[in-house]
């Protein structure tokens, strides 16, 4: 699988994003996909993962300010971002998690939120 990130840019404290990953390959059967982060000097973080039943888990600094979804017809995970601010900055992963083997990742897109 395949996983191209894209949507990244910069924007004001308090403005919105919207992340998109396209898929490519078998995906039919998954665990999750989701995005993970990585702000400078800091660990790649996850924020936000959906199961391939629908279910979906955020961090808890991101409750209540995103929303990841699925578009199936288009083979693409989505990451709403809203109230966005300065500690939102970082590259954002987007990852397919198979049912069996090793996980796929994007290749990472660039968010630049200024206070």
């Amino acid at each position: 699988v395949q996983l191209q990130a894209f949507g990244g840019g910069w924007v004001q404290a308090g403005g919105y994003l919207r992340l998109s990953c396209k898929f490519s390959g078998n995906i039919k059967n998954f665990l999750s996909v989701g995005w993970y982060r990585q702000a400078p000097g800091k660990q790649r973080e996850l924020a936000a993962i959906i199961t391939n039943s629908g279910n979906t888990n955020y961090a808890n600094f991101v409750k209540g300010r995103f929303a990841i979804s699925r578009d199936n017809s288009k083979n693409e995970l989505n990451l709403q971002m809203n109230s966005l601010s300065s500690e939102d900055t970082a590259v954002y992963y987007c990852y397919f998690q198979p049912l069996i083997g090793r996980s796929s990742w994007g290749q990472g897109t660039l968010v630049t939120v200024s206070s």
